[in-house]
């Protein structure tokens, strides 16, 4: 029978499955993820680290950063007055775990992971010491040192921070966690790993209620997220509205209907409220990391269960909004986007290009303030705001043959009416009319008025 050894194969593995708690304790474990082709494709270059890899999945052993690890290796064993031996044994404890965090650790090649723990010291000594740059001066090493310097700080280091924020190039937060136990001959406390990486990426202050972070990209998003609305209450009033679809109009087509544009009170990227015909944005730095950054922050959100959706949730509500360089000049003159690209156009391009080929969460907490927009926006007054201003207030000849025709329209009114006064009162003047010879005159100022109003309206249809 074609298929018997399958057949008993599968009925073993059925005999032999896992309870449910098995497998969730299983799935928690992967935090690093080998990003399908279907992802890579789009923008390769935004998920392959240019610089410095962390981990196996982009492991080079010709990397001329490879000697650059193994010297801060001997200045973090120097510093720390500890033998290495120390650092592996502990390290090896945790290997396993260490390990599971690779969904797809099995695909690298052999002689990789046969220096697992190797790799795990090395990246991890180098990161801490790229991250101890933000917080005071490593004055063990050369003035001219090519990375810890101050000019590879200016140089060098903007480029690892980058590498830094990429979903395959991790290191797991055990790893840090780790070497910094050993170091100090105790767990420091549980956030001092937390506080040196969003230091050194954002300069922001941790909120207390951040959460453990499972690795550096980890920790950057919880730090764009922090201080937001509860997404609990937002989740309950998005349920108790009725769901229809909506689509929200530009930002230039918003502010036509009335509504202003203000930053939020902080940066993070849930704080976006409507109230008032007020919508508030947080302030946001586009430059040439955006994009990368934004990419593997929504690669993260996409296959980590349970991350949430906040990031991506912001940007396709930014794609929503941003249509055109116009949208975002306006929002650049609320205070809102700081452009670092050059081009208004780049930045329209930038957010509607991060968009591409994302799903919309239903239950999405700006899905409330999405629907309130909308609503807005509908109100009949609003509308035909929007659609006067549209019409006759783009450009300076609009408005100016809007204006035109509207004294012509009141001129016209007024004439009429002191015609039909004059035919039933007769002239306001009643003394006999004096009689000159005198040239003919110029046509009445009212024709030329007229006659320019014409032109005006024409060119505005």
């Amino acid at each position: 029978m074609a298929g018997t050894k399958w057949v008993i194969q599968v009925n073993e593995d059925v005999k032999n499955m896992e309870g449910l708690s098995t497998e969730k304790e299983h799935w928690n474990k992967g935090s690093i993820y080998k990003l399908p082709a279907s992802v890579i494709d789009i923008n390769e270059k935004a998920y392959k680290p240019q610089i410095v890899s962390f981990g196996p999945y982009h492991y080079d052993p010709v990397n001329p950063m490879e000697e650059h690890k193994h010297r801060a290796l001997l200045h973090f064993l120097n510093r720390c007055g500890k033998p290495v031996e120390l650092f592996v044994n502990a390290l090896a404890e945790v290997e396993d775990d260490l390990k599971d965090s690779y969904n797809l650790l099995h695909s690298v090649p052999k002689h990789i992971t046969d220096i697992f723990l190797q790799m795990m010291i090395l990246d991890g000594c180098f990161m801490l010491e790229i991250l101890r740059i933000a917080s005071h001066v490593l004055d063990d090493y050369a003035p001219n040192d090519p990375i810890f310097s101050n000019h590879g700080r200016l140089h060098v280091v903007p480029y690892i921070k980058r590498d830094m924020l990429m979903l395959e190039n991790q290191l797991p937060m055990l790893v840090l966690e780790t070497l910094v136990a050993v170091e100090h001959d105790k767990a420091k406390d549980e956030g001092f790993v937390t506080k040196l990486i969003v230091k050194f990426l954002c300069s922001c202050n941790v909120a207390l209620n951040m959460g453990k972070g499972v690795h550096v990209l980890d920790v950057y998003r919880k730090s764009l997220l922090q201080h937001g609305p509860d997404p609990k209450f937002l989740r309950h009033k998005i349920r108790s509205m009725e769901r229809e679809v909506e689509i929200i109009w530009s930002a230039t087509e918003l502010n036509e209907a009335g509504i202003r544009f203000k930053k939020s009170a902080t940066t993070s990227l849930t704080d976006i409220t409507f109230a008032g015909g007020v919508l508030r944005l947080p302030f946001i730095v586009v430059d040439d990391t955006t994009e990368s950054v934004f990419l593997n922050l929504m690669a993260f959100e996409q296959f980590h269960v349970g991350a949430g959706n906040e990031v991506t949730s912001y940007l396709l509500f930014m794609d929503n909004i941003i249509d055109n360089a116009r949208d975002v000049a306006l929002l650049h003159s609320k205070g809102i986007i700081q452009n670092a690209l050059g081009s208004d156009k780049a930045v329209a391009n930038l957010f509607n290009s991060l968009s591409k080929d994302v799903t919309q969460d239903p239950d999405s907490s700006l899905q409330v303030v999405h629907k309130r927009v909308y609503h807005y926006c509908r109100k009949p007054w609003n509308e035909w705001r929007a659609n006067l201003i549209h019409t006759y207030f783009r450009n300076p000849w609009a408005i100016i043959s809007f204006i035109a025709g509207v004294f012509l329209f009141a001129f016209t009114i007024a004439q009429t009416g002191y015609t039909i006064y004059s035919y039933h009162h007769g002239p306001l003047d009643s003394s006999p009319p004096t009689v000159f010879c005198v040239p003919a005159p110029p046509p009445p100022p009212h024709q030329h008025l007229r006659f320019l109003s014409f032109l005006f309206l024409l060119y505005a249809c």
